[in-house]
């Protein structure tokens, strides 16, 4: 047990998808399953899906798998808000959390692994994916920032976090482009499905 827990950031409206795209088909199962079942197979501790918008069909695929869930009630101002539900969730105890987005289901548990890797052996308290200089996720911050981040404005975001603490930030390089990469369109979809069967 490393005391890393994964927020599954699971509430959002799918605007530009058109449709709910944590239900569309991914790999056998749906994408937020997807997503669910690369973090079980991970190192983290537990997860937690922070529900929003159409929780109650998300609810129904992933309540049964080893995972708790929170309802964001407020999802409408954005991932920020689905990032503080899931903090408020996390347990006594628990050192880290592992910020991963319900519509990456390309990025898998050997990213997911490597990323708590470099967490557990640095000193670092903010330590995300990169690629070719690009941050992505996973990422994962101490929790010695729980206040800090429940204390950020709604349009600050996590970056916000990150740019106040250069020193305690690690890039964990990668040759996995996907750790940039959601979805977030039909054509993202379709992109990604294609991946899926090379």
């Amino acid at each position: 047990m490393n005391g890393i827990w994964a927020i599954v950031l699971a509430a959002g409206e799918s605007r530009r998808m058109g449709s709910p795209k944590m239900l569309l088909p991914y790999n056998n199962v749906t994408v937020i399953e997807q997503v669910i079942l690369n973090l079980l197979g991970s190192n983290v501790d537990r997860v937690v899906v922070v529900l929003g918008s159409g929780r109650e069909e998300i609810m129904k695929l992933t309540r049964s798998y080893d995972v708790f869930h929170c309802y964001n009630d407020d999802y409408k101002s954005g991932m920020l808000s689905s990032v503080k539900c899931g903090f408020y969730s996390l347990p006594e105890g628990c050192i880290g959390a592992l910020i991963m987005p319900g519509d990456q289901p390309m990025t898998g548990t050997a990213e997911i692994n490597r990323v708590i890797s470099a967490f557990t052996e640095s000193d670092k308290g903010l330590v995300m994916a990169s690629y070719k200089g690009k941050r992505g996720h996973p990422l994962i911050v101490d929790l010695k920032y729980m206040d800090e981040v429940l204390s950020l404005k709604d349009k600050e975001g996590l970056r916000a976090l990150a740019a106040r603490h250069p020193e305690d930030v690690l890039e964990s390089d990668t040759d996995d482009a996907s750790v940039l990469r959601d979805i977030d369109t039909q054509e993202d979809y379709m992109n990604e499905i294609s991946k899926t069967k090379e």
